[in-house]
């Protein structure tokens, strides 16, 4: 049976740097759930789909054909062939994408395709819910956090080097914001397993992150 490593938490916190090092680390595959998300969000904008609109996205989402491929600073995104990547990165899909993935229709359909993807090889996780709902037998869940002006810090340098210039006491405003949807939704909220280890990233370089995760890693191998 593929061993599983999940990797939850809010926005910032460094939690899909870590995975895509740990699993490159680890030569396993990698699964950024949060473009699965955001490639539903991008496709509803895309086509016309009213956000509000549950049962249209639901469809929307269980016929969209996605492909998570790897890419050299992380996966490659497709929807139906389309590449994406980029697209879905975008500041009105961010704002956007939150809504989506609270519509219990949405979440059930990938859910569904996550599971597939973790029965096929050794896998690290990162979301929002990999530890508490799609993944709640992987024998080494991770709550990764960051306080709130680290992460807007660290999100605003990620869009400086894509020529996006942001106030990052805005960021830090809007981030709050999405942790306060994420975390009240009604399904599937983040929050910690209740086995989770956590790791805070304030103050510490990757390298060191990656070390203290690939100790847990030992320990369960």
């Amino acid at each position: 049976m593929p061993l599983i490593v999940t990797l939850d938490g809010p926005a910032g916190a460094g939690k899909s740097t870590l995975a895509r090092h740990l699993a490159q680390q680890l030569g396993w595959t990698y699964l950024d759930t949060g473009a699965m998300y955001r490639a539903v969000t991008w496709a509803a904008m895309d086509r016309g789909v009213d956000i509000g609109d549950a049962t249209a996205l639901g469809a929307l989402a269980r016929s969209l054909r996605l492909a998570l491929l790897p890419g050299p600073d992380g996966a490659r995104v497709e929807a139906d062939g389309r590449d994406i990547t980029e697209a879905i990165r975008s500041a009105a899909v961010t704002g956007r994408v939150s809504a989506v993935a609270a519509v219990a229709e949405v979440r059930d359909a990938m859910v569904a395709e996550q599971r597939r993807i973790g029965e096929a090889a050794d896998l690290v996780a990162e979301g929002r819910d990999m530890g508490t709902v799609v993944f709640p037998d992987a024998p080494l869940k991770v709550y990764v956090t960051a306080s709130p002006g680290v992460r807007a810090e660290r999100r605003a340098a990620e869009l400086a080097r894509a020529g996006r210039m942001v106030d990052v006491r805005a960021l830090e405003q809007e981030l709050v914001a999405r942790d306060a949807l994420d975390s009240g939704r009604e399904v599937a909220p983040l929050r910690p397993a209740s086995d989770a280890r956590h790791l805070l990233t304030d103050g510490e370089d990757v390298q060191t992150l990656l070390g203290k995760l690939l100790g847990w890693v030992g320990e369960i191998r």
